[in-house]
C-alpha cells in the first residue's frame, strides 16, 4: 500500500545507524508514523528535519513491517526562520503544542492548514507575534476549547474560573487585550503576558491535565524569550 501526501514532519528519532523514526502531521490532519531508512545519512539529512514540509510516499508492504516514508521539501521552507532565533523558538513552540494536541492515527480537521499558514506568516512578516497569539486562540478551537473572544470585545476582563468574558474585575480574573487578536496597535509585555497566561490555564485545565501533562518545555522557552524582549 501506497500513501502519498505533504506534512510536516513534527518528531524525529534516530534508530540504529543511519535510521530515523519520524512523525508527520499530514495535510489530511491525520498524525502518522514510519521508518526512514538512512534518513540520517548525508544525503537525505537535509530533508527529515523537524519543521520541515515535504511531499511524501508512505509505503506498507504488510501491517508487521513498520510502514517507510520517502520524500522530499516543499513549500513553505523554513529556512529563514534558523536566521531569527525568536522565529526559530516560535517555530519549536508551535511543533511541541500540536505533539500534544493529537495522538497518532487521530484526525483534527483543520490543524494541518492551521499550522501551515502561521509558519508562512512568521517566515513572512517582520512583526508577527500577534498573529502567534491568534494561532493559539485558534488551535484551542479546533481542539474544542474554543473561547468566544471575537464576539466579546466589549468584555475587557477574562475569568479564568469559570472561562467566561466579564466587564467586572474580580478576583480571578484578567484583562483581555482584543487588540492584539486584531493586530492593531503596538504590543506590550503586560499583554503578551496575559494572552500567553489564558492560553495556558485553558490548554492546561482542559487538555493537560486530562492526559497527566505539563506545557512542553519548547513553549515556555519561547515565552519567557519574548517577554524578555518586551
Amino acid at each position: 500500500m501506497i500513501d502519498k501526501d505533504e506534512g510536516i514532519i513534527v518528531f524525529s528519532k534516530k534508530i540504529k545507524d543511519n535510521d530515523l523514526f519520524i512523525k508527520v502531521l499530514s495535510s489530511k490532519d491525520k498524525m502518522i508514523s514510519g521508518m526512514v531508512y538512512g534518513g540520517n545519512s548525508s544525503k537525505k539529512k537535509s530533508i527529515y528535519q523537524i519543521g520541515y514540509f515535504i511531499d511524501y510516499s508512505l509505503f506498507q508492504k504488510n501491517i508487521n513491517i513498520p510502514s517507510t516514508f520517502n520524500a522530499e521539501i516543499i513549500k513553505p521552507f523554513i529556512s529563514p526562520i534558523f536566521n531569527d532565533r525568536y522565529k526559530s523558538y516560535s517555530l519549536l513552540s508551535i511543533i511541541s503544542l500540536v505533539n500534544l494536541s493529537i495522538l497518532e492515527g487521530q484526525k483534527i480537521n483543520d490543524l494541518y492548514l492551521s499550522i501551515k499558514d502561521i509558519v508562512e506568516i512568521i517566515i513572512m512578516k517582520k512583526y508577527w507575534i500577534s498573529f502567534y497569539c491568534e494561532w493559539l486562540f485558534k488551535l484551542l478551537k479546533i481542539i474544542g476549547y474554543q473561547i468566544d473572544y471575537k464576539n466579546k470585545k466589549n468584555y475587557k476582563f477574562f475569568n479564568f474560573n469559570n472561562q467566561e468574558f466579564e466587564n467586572i474585575n474580580i478576583e480571578n480574573s484578567i484583562i483581555f487585550p482584543h487588540h492584539i487578536l486584531e493586530h492593531s496597535g503596538k504590543v506590550t509585555h503586560s499583554e503578551i503576558r496575559n494572552l500567553f497566561l489564558i492560553f495556558e490555564r485553558i490548554y492546561t485545565k482542559n487538555h493537560l491535565d486530562n492526559i497527566n501533562y505539563k506545557m512542553p518545555v519548547n513553549f515556555i522557552n519561547f515565552k519567557n524569550l519574548i517577554l524578555n524582549y518586551l
